[in-house]
């Protein structure tokens, strides 16, 4: 008994679902396309607050302080306490020194009020930016087609999918959005 891919060869039949899915991959590849998204990287954000507290920890000025920072993952939240609010803002200088070594974007942290805290301390909390918002991929969407530009901007969850002919339409389309302030860090990724 011959085996199922020598009968194949020798059959003049085409296969079922072969020339469907040879069709399929023509029109994909028509279509080149990139993701806007908006992330950090917790890896490199946990190396800058371990580095900014070791500073604070070598200190003068902070010696005998209640200065803490917390990073909650799950909630994706950072926790800033400190004595009062001069100690809080130096604090803050540090990490965001920190960040920019580390390449973590400053416009990944949205920061609360500064509140009072236990034992007369005060807390800030700051929210750290993890996926587009809705009304911030609206509002990409319709800058990409408000510049007319030759490509078409999906919202899928919690990215923008731009698709376009060409790769420098794509490339145009990259341009343009980094030249545009969203007021949150946009990453492009998947561009292909």
């Amino acid at each position: 008994m011959r085996s199922f891919a020598a009968r194949i060869r020798g059959s003049t039949r085409p296969i079922l679902g072969v020339e469907s899915k040879v069709k399929r991959e023509e029109i994909v590849a028509d279509q080149f396309s990139f993701d806007v998204v908006s992330e950090v990287n917790m890896q490199e954000l946990k190396n800058a607050l371990d580095q900014a507290t070791k500073e604070i920890k070598q200190r003068f000025d902070f010696k005998d302080t209640k200065t803490e920072i917390t990073l909650k993952e799950k909630e994706k939240e950072l926790v800033v306490v400190s004595d009062d609010e001069y100690k809080l803002n130096a604090v803050q200088e540090i990490i965001k020194g920190k960040c920019v070594k580390r390449g973590v974007s400053l416009k990944a942290f949205d920061y609360g009020a500064v509140e009072p805290s236990l034992s007369g301390t005060v807390r800030q909390t700051a929210k750290i930016q993890s996926g587009l918002a809705s009304e911030k991929a609206k509002e990409i969407t319709k800058a990409v087609k408000d510049a007319k530009l030759k490509v078409q901007a999906q919202i899928q969850g919690e990215q923008v999918r731009v698709l376009g002919k060409s790769k420098d339409e794509l490339q145009s389309a990259i341009a343009f959005l980094k030249g545009k302030d969203f007021g949150i860090d946009l990453q492009f990724t998947n561009y292909r």
